[in-house]
Formats: structure tokens, C-alpha cells, sequence
């Protein structure tokens, strides 16, 4: 029998295998991943590592591959304005590290990520079945027997569903979610630049959204770019010259010529939070249990902070001969993750109806209160530990850089 069959070959569901299997080598872990073989190489996205989630993937022992391909953060800048403004006044800028002299996130391509990962899972003895999915499954008192599409049938003591936002096993499992659609959508590619970044991130509020840069190697950056829906499908399919025309007015000319060198696509924004985080036999973790606004950048973060809280409670659990897929074990695990969860989702909600519009009050008040920030060093000193995903007392061990 399996012991733990995580749904989802993404960096969630790899890096959850990983964790398990570094502490509890006798684990029988095995990933089955919906994608084609080799599909993830063609992902040209980029995230946001916080230096807990490095930390994390430093205890893993995955860091030092992705090292080099990572670009550090060194500078965030907020500008608040309508597209249209020649000049963009910054309201706040964060300067410094996280901690111990590190930067406080790293740019880093998913290929990068999820390549340490997998080569990491071949080494300790994961199973990831490829091109496989999770068709059905029962939950019963000493395991949940699982169909795969092929009808392959498998038994587990535990199934964690990393299958995304849109997670057919949560809706399977009969967990409600609280939902809600922006109107809005993420333009997300690849720019290329005259001059150097310098690890400056720069995020514009303009009305239909925020509008991010931010810095990759070799004078490159990712955008993500919000846009009403139909704005924004309609960015996509126009021809590189009027893309990149409609990109150089919210960018600007500051670092000279700009090339678009990635592919475009637009991604619909909205908040998606389970009301339940496991149930007998059954975990979510990552987007499969939270969808919130790219405002923040902390949705990857969120997902390590699900792993590492859900590893350490199952690394736990076995050590004490427990069961490891009881509902009195995972309870644990949502306790530990829902309120921060529920807390990150309705502070993106907020901010995102803050400052995605051009009302001139609203404005006003909020530029105030980006200034006030900007003027107390303790405040930004807060809010660059909440980036560096450093600030809670009860983390997991794995973000503290602490082995399970």
C-alpha cells in the first residue's frame, strides 16, 4: 500500500514528495501528474521565492541547483498613477534583506524549480507516474482506494490533492469553496531590456490593476500585467507591435528598448478559498486549497507554507505510530494553515479593490498612506519580513531552515 499519493506534479505536490521522503525515507510516496511527459519544460513563467520558502528548499537540498538561475530582489518601488501620466511618482520603496544579510525573494523560472525537484524525487525513490490522474476515489477506515483514468485501481493511507485552483479532487471530496471573479485578468511574459534592472521590482497601481516588473537574469524581466478580461484577451492576440507599443506606455523607457521574448498568455484572476482544508484520508494543499490575486506575490509562498506545515504534521504523526491519514491527524494541519490562509486572501482581496480603480479620493487616501509607510522605518521593516515570508513564530520547521 501506498502511504502518501499526492495528485499533482507541480512545485507543490514535488516539493511535498521531497519533504516527506528526506525525513521519513521508509514512506512509500508516489506523485501521479495529469501532464504529458516533459510538459513542464515548456513553461516559461517565472516566481517569487521568499526567503522562507529558500530556506525551505535549502533543507531540501534542492537550492544550490537552482542557485543559479535565481535572480535576487534587492529593491521593491510602488508607484501609484493613471496610464497615461509622464511621470510616476514612487510612494514607497523597500530596501534590505530579509534576514542574515539575504535577500528578502529571489526571481526564479519554474523550469528551474520544478527540474531541482523532480531530479530530487529520482533520488530519494519518489514514484511519479506521468501522464496519469486521479479518476475517483473512497475514503475508507484504513485507506482510500483510488481509480486512475486508465482504471488502474491503488490503495493509500493518505491522497493530497495538488491538482490547482480549479481542483476536480476537492470538488470530488464535497469541499465548498468561497469564490469570487474579478473581471480581471494576469498578462504574464518576458521582456528584455537595454539596461540593467539593478534587482529592482517595481509594481505600478494603475486603474485596471497592478501592473509588475520583475527582475530575471540577463536584462530580462517577468511582467504580470492586469487587465480587465476582455482588455487583456484582447492584448494577447494582437501582433508583437501593438503589444509591445501598449507595454512601453505602463513600463516606460527608463531601461530602454523594450522586446517581448517569452510567449503571452492571460491567466483570469479571482479568490478561491476551500472552507475545508482535509477531510478522512484527504489533504488539499497549494492552489488546490487557495486562489488569491497575484497583488502580493505570495501564492507560491502559500503553497510552501501548505507543504511544510502538511509534511511536518504527517513526519510527525508517523513517528508516533499514528495514523497518518485520520481526520484527527490532518485537523492539525488545517488548523495550522486555514486562518493564515483566509487572512492572505482577504488581505489581497482588499488591496486589490484598493487600488485597481481611479476613484480621486480613494486615490488620495491611499497614496497618504503609502507615504506614511514609506516615512516609518519599523513599519517597512514589518512589511519586508511579511515578504520574506519570515514573520510568524509558529512556522514550520522546514521554513525556519530546520530539517523535520
Amino acid at each position: 500500500m501506498i502511504d502518501v499519493l499526492i495528485a499533482g506534479g507541480g512545485y507543490v505536490g514535488l516539493s511535498l514528495a521531497v519533504s516527506l521522503k528526506k525525513a521519513a525515507p521508509h514512506l512509500d510516496v508516489t506523485v501521479v501528474d495529469g501532464a504529458p511527459e516533459g510538459a513542464w519544460k515548456k513553461d516559461e513563467r517565472a516566481s517569487a521565492v521568499a526567503l522562507a520558502a529558500e530556506r525551505m528548499l535549502d533543507v531540501l537540498g534542492v537550492w544550490g541547483a537552482i542557485a543559479p538561475e535565481a535572480e535576487p530582489i534587492l529593491r521593491m518601488v510602488i508607484t501609484d498613477s493613471k496610464t497615461a501620466d509622464p511621470v510616476r511618482p514612487v510612494f514607497l520603496t523597500f530596501e534590505g534583506d530579509g534576514g542574515e544579510g539575504r535577500p528578502f525573494a529571489h526571481m526564479v523560472p519554474n523550469t528551474a524549480l520544478v527540474g531541482a525537484l523532480r531530479d530530487a524525487c529520482r533520488e530519494l525513490g519518489v514514484a511519479i507516474r506521468q501522464a496519469a490522474m486521479v479518476e475517483s476515489f473512497k475514503s475508507g477506515d484504513h485507506a482510500v482506494a483510488v481509480t486512475l483514468a486508465g482504471g488502474e485501481a491503488l490503495e493509500a493511507r493518505l491522497l493530497v490533492a495538488c491538482d490547482g485552483v480549479r481542483s476536480k479532487l476537492r470538488e470530488a471530496a464535497g469541499i465548498k469553496v468561497v469564490e469570487f471573479d474579478y473581471g480581471q485578468s494576469g498578462i504574464v511574459t518576458t521582456v528584455e531590456h537595454e539596461r540593467p534592472h539593478g534587482g529592482t521590482a517595481e509594481e505600478h497601481f494603475l486603474p485596471a490593476g497592478p501592473f509588475a516588473t520583475l527582475p530575471l537574469k540577463n536584462n530580462r524581466s517577468s511582467l504580470v500585467w492586469t487587465e480587465g478580461t476582455y482588455d487583456a484577451e484582447r492584448l494577447v492576440k494582437e501582433d508583437d507591435f501593438i503589444f509591445e507599443e501598449e507595454l512601453e506606455r505602463r513600463f516606460g523607457h527608463k531601461l530602454g528598448h523594450l522586446k517581448v521574448v517569452g510567449g503571452r498568455r492571460a491567466f483570469p484572476l479571482g479568490l478561491t478559498l476551500a472552507r475545508d482544508f482535509v477531510a478522512s484520508r484527504f489533504a488539499l494543499a497549494g492552489d488546490a486549497a487557495h486562489g488569491i490575486h497575484p497583488i502580493s506575490g505570495q501564492g507560491l509562498n502559500l503553497g510552501f507554507k501548505d507543504v511544510a506545515a502538511l509534511a511536518e504534521t504527517i513526519v510527525e504523526a508517523d513517528r508516533l505510530g499514528l495514523d497518518i491519514g485520520s481526520l484527527a491527524v490532518l485537523e492539525r494541519y488545517q488548523t495550522w494553515r486555514r486562518f493564515d490562509t483566509f487572512r492572505m486572501g482577504v488581505t489581497t482581496d482588499v488591496l486589490n479593490r484598493l487600488f485597481s480603480n481611479d476613484i480621486t479620493p480613494v486615490r488620495v487616501i491611499r497614496d497618504i498612506g503609502l507615504g506614511l509607510v514609506d516615512r516609518l522605518p519599523s513599519l517597512k521593516n514589518f512589511f519586508i519580513r511579511q515578504a520574506a515570508g519570515v514573520a510568524g513564530e509558529t512556522d514550520p520547521r522546514l521554513l525556519s531552515g530546520q530539517p523535520i
